[in-house]
């Protein structure tokens, strides 16, 4: 199944130190789910920017089928390495957030976290985000909680290639959703936590290199799809060399860079935006 992300929504958020209208900065990518038409709630709908909006009918579910990715690798050595350290964001030059994070092993397998603050007319958001892992990176749970204009929070638990989701909105009743995968490695690219960015470079097949075809969830916009990724070798930035991903929609580019896989730099040129590891 093709599936297209809006590039309008993630120019739209990437206003929102600049926009009331806005509620969160993001450069997470986003594409309609596909549900079936049994299934689909018309309560449901997504506030641009990372929250959903409505008051859905709880226990009502919807499901969806992205496009198939390459199984988990046989080897259980893991395919990830640890990290720690702070990103500054970005906008027209001007920073307007920072993240901590931290990738390390834990729970039987690895544990990632990170933590941002977003600066605005509106006052401080704050996001968080803990992601637990098999060795082979696909992921077993995920937690995230925002503060600030608007209160939200949820859980995923994945099994296999299912992920039931449970989300819980400021002056809301819980809402719960189940996705369906055509394969267990599925990434998360979750608003605002840019960290995540770093797990998708060590699912990248640098042996095989090439473009390499990812299913993601956007959790905090209930919303998959797909992404390639794409290594273009060694690049100079300001005198350093640092290998570069370019991570593709059919809308939307933006160029990841690593230093033996540590996560240094993020640019997305169509927003002027830009992560920096401090």
């Amino acid at each position: 199944m093709k599936m297209k992300f809006a590039r309008s929504w993630i120019e739209s958020v990437l206003l929102f130190v600049f926009m009331p209208a806005a509620v969160l900065f993001a450069v997470a990518l986003a594409a309609p789910p596909a549900m079936s038409q049994a299934q689909h709630s018309p309560e449901m709908s997504t506030l641009r920017g990372g929250i959903t909006s409505a008051l859905p009918v709880v226990g009502r579910s919807a499901e969806a089928i992205v496009a198939p990715v390459a199984a988990p690798p046989a080897s259980s050595s893991s395919v990830l390495t640890s990290d720690k350290g702070k990103l500054r964001i970005l906008v027209n030059g001007q920073e307007v957030g920072k993240e901590d994070f931290d990738i390390a092993p834990g729970g039987g397998g690895w544990v990632a976290h990170g933590s941002t603050e977003i600066q605005s007319a509106q006052g401080a958001m704050h996001v968080t985000g803990t992601l637990t892992l098999h060795d082979d990176g696909t992921p077993v749970h995920y937690e995230w909680s925002t503060s600030g204009p608007k209160k939200a929070s949820s859980t995923i638990e994945f099994n296999g290639a299912s992920a039931s989701v449970d989300l819980r909105l400021q002056g809301a009743r819980p809402y719960t959703q189940q996705f369906t995968f055509t394969s267990p490695r599925v990434v998360i690219l979750d608003n605002n936590l840019y960290y995540q960015y770093s797990i998708l470079a060590h699912l990248y097949d640098w042996n095989q290199k090439g473009t390499q075809s990812f299913s993601v969830l956007v959790p905090q916009e209930m919303t998959p799809g797909t992404v390639t990724v794409q290594s273009v070798g060694k690049q100079d930035v300001n005198g350093k060399k640092f290998d570069e991903l370019v991570v593709k929609t059919e809308d939307i580019e933006l160029d990841v860079y690593l230093d033996n896989l540590r996560l240094m730099r993020i640019v997305v040129p169509s927003s002027n935006a830009e992560i920096l590891r401090q």
